[in-house]
């Protein structure tokens, strides 16, 4: 028997092995095949420089992932689910809306609006990524590595998340033994904040279930409960907790469950 396989990218710099392996590791144990993935340049995947993020490259690294599911033996190709977390939630709006045989979505706190998270960050903060995009955009154009920005720092520092959770949160998902990078490349500071995945919801003709974490300091809800909205098969679920929490304890087993519930409703194991 043919089964549903779920497709799982994380954030902006994040890899597979940061909190994603045990989402992955759940619907496995729930009977659904899972493959999760590291973006190009990030992680175990290739590509040269490291850590050079950008927005269109990922989205293409989500086609390519769940093209690939599609032959995964054992997997039924005209059941392929996508669950994205935070950045990779807007990657998995955007996906659904523009593959129309994906049958359900997860998003989870996912980033919606550029505009929105990039009013979190501090006018001086942003003045200090703007330099660093500037010196990454002459290095590139050079043939040099990129200039880094950290993907997290602590209030009042130079990174991409400067809010009060944003720094142990972002250690918090690293597993014990390894060392995170905390960077990308800083030329996606021009880019993030003119992108609204958000705005495609409207576009997703699937199931979709919204994780909307409500204390979230990086990813704001306001934005994403108005297009959430606009889905025209959308489940919003809200938890009373930040950005980060959703890997941890109680919280991931709330999560976790509601995320099986919506699976099983909408893309039942046996068909």
């Amino acid at each position: 028997m043919k089964r549903p396989i779920v497709v799982l990218g994380h954030g902006l710099g994040a890899t597979k092995d940061m909190g994603l392996d045990q989402y992955a590791a759940g619907f496995a144990q729930a009977g659904y095949l899972a493959l999760a993935f590291d973006y190009r340049h990030f992680g175990t995947s290739e590509g040269t420089p490291r850590q050079l993020a950008g927005i269109g490259r990922q989205r293409e690294d989500w086609r390519a992932a769940i093209g690939f599911a599609r032959t995964i033996e054992g997997a039924d190709p005209g059941r392929v689910v996508l669950f994205g977390i935070s950045f990779g939630g807007g990657h998995v709006i955007v996906s659904a809306a523009q593959d129309k045989h994906v049958v359900a979505v997860i998003a989870q706190c996912p980033f919606t609006s550029g505009y929105a998270s990039s009013r979190t960050v501090p006018p001086l903060t942003t003045l200090g990524i703007a330099w660093l995009g500037l010196r990454d955009l002459f290095n590139a154009s050079t043939g040099r590595d990129p200039v880094l920005v950290p993907l997290a720092g602590r209030p009042g520092q130079i990174a991409l998340m400067t809010t009060r959770d944003a720094w142990d949160g972002f250690y918090g998902q690293v597993p014990p033994g390894r060392q995170a990078i905390n960077g990308v490349a800083a030329r996606i500071g021009f880019s993030m904040p003119l992108s609204f995945p958000g705005r495609q919801a409207r576009k997703i003709a699937c199931p979709v279930l919204f994780g909307i974490c409500g204390k979230d300091t990086v990813a704001p809800i306001g934005p994403t409960l108005r297009y959430a909205a606009k889905a025209p098969k959308a489940e919003i679920v809200r938890y009373p907790c930040g950005h980060f929490d959703i890997y941890h304890g109680a919280n991931f087993d709330r999560i976790f469950h509601d995320m099986r519930r919506f699976l099983e409703r909408h893309v039942p194991v046996g068909g």
